[in-house]
């Protein structure tokens, strides 16, 4: 025999389905294409100011220069160049590099003086690494990441002018996300109105052999400690009267003429005209993408060109 308590929050089930527009099995009565359109709720909304604070900031470089660093010093050997080219820089500034590996950003976040490492905020992907609290707390803690929408749906508000606006310097990897087979993919342009609007400088980051050390799909770099080039260039202003498209462009063409330093040095990559120093890294245009990440994944020769 059903009891009487149970029989009144059945009824009362019902009547609360009933009122919400759904039949007794909770299906909805009206159809899906009358029924008012409710907005998904954003991804990678999660709270970053507390990781801004001094408390978490002291913590952060402890993390990064005793842990982080030694860390992706002991998997790899980076070969940093280009720093003197950094004197005399203040923030705020947008740090724009290439992207093939998650020991990207160890390696830039390690290798900058600590006038820049004790006030950088990095740009990262909102559906990765701020799905999850705990990867979303670990990100803002460890790096000092902020939520970047990298699939263009725009319901992500941008923190980046925010922030320089704080004068807080930004890392940002403009390719918008790690590259498939190692080479560079085409350069946003959301760096370049960044520091047009604000009138900021940018400085081109070229970062080699991070995809052989450690590709996509690789938890954890390969063994034997391979070589990673890590070069800074000149700093770059944004002109009088230059617009965000041209000044992407001369960004664009820095990195990859960074990026060729590498195979044929710095006074040739200089000299090289600039369709052929932004045309280079993209890769052999011919060839398949077994051919294409084979290329990206051979190690650099382990001594200096």
């Amino acid at each position: 025999m059903r009891r009487p308590g149970k029989a009144r929050a059945g009824v009362a089930e019902s009547l609360r389905l009933l009122a919400q527009g759904r039949d007794l099995r909770g299906r909805a009565t009206v159809p899906r294409s009358a029924q008012e359109w409710e907005e998904e709720p954003e991804r990678g909304r999660f709270p970053t100011a507390w990781a801004r604070t001094p408390v978490a900031g002291a913590v952060r470089y402890g993390l990064q220069r005793g842990l982080l660093k030694p860390t992706a010093w002991s998997v790899c050997a980076p070969d940093v160049r280009g720093l003197e080219r950094l004197e005399g820089l203040r923030g705020p500034v947008v740090f724009v590099a290439n992207h093939a590996s998650h020991l990207d950003t160890p390696l830039i976040l390690g290798s900058l003086p600590p006038r820049f490492a004790r006030r950088i905020a990095v740009g990262a992907a909102a559906d990765y690494f701020f799905d999850t609290p705990w990867r979303a707390v670990l990100t803002a803690l460890a790096i000092n990441g902020f939520p970047v929408e990298r699939k263009g749906s725009g319901r992500l508000r941008s923190l980046a002018p925010q922030l320089v606006a704080e004068r807080w310097s930004l890392l940002l990897f403009p390719e918008g996300t790690r590259s498939e087979d190692g080479w560079m993919k085409r350069v946003r342009a959301g760096s370049a109105h960044l520091c047009c609007g604000f009138g900021i400088p940018a400085v081109p980051i070229a970062v080699r052999g991070s995809y052989a050390a450690m590709p996509r799909g690789r938890g954890w770099p390969v063994p034997g400690r391979p070589r990673v080039s890590v070069r800074y260039g000149d700093p770059l202003y944004p002109e009088a009267g230059e617009n965000a498209w041209d000044f992407n462009s001369r960004l664009s063409t820095a990195v990859a003429r960074l990026w060729n330093e590498e195979d044929i040095g710095w006074y040739a990559a200089l000299r090289e005209p600039r369709d052929a120093a932004v045309a280079r890294p993209a890769g052999p245009p011919a060839a398949g993408s077994w051919r294409r990440s084979w290329e990206a994944g051979r190690p650099l020769p382990k001594s200096r060109p």
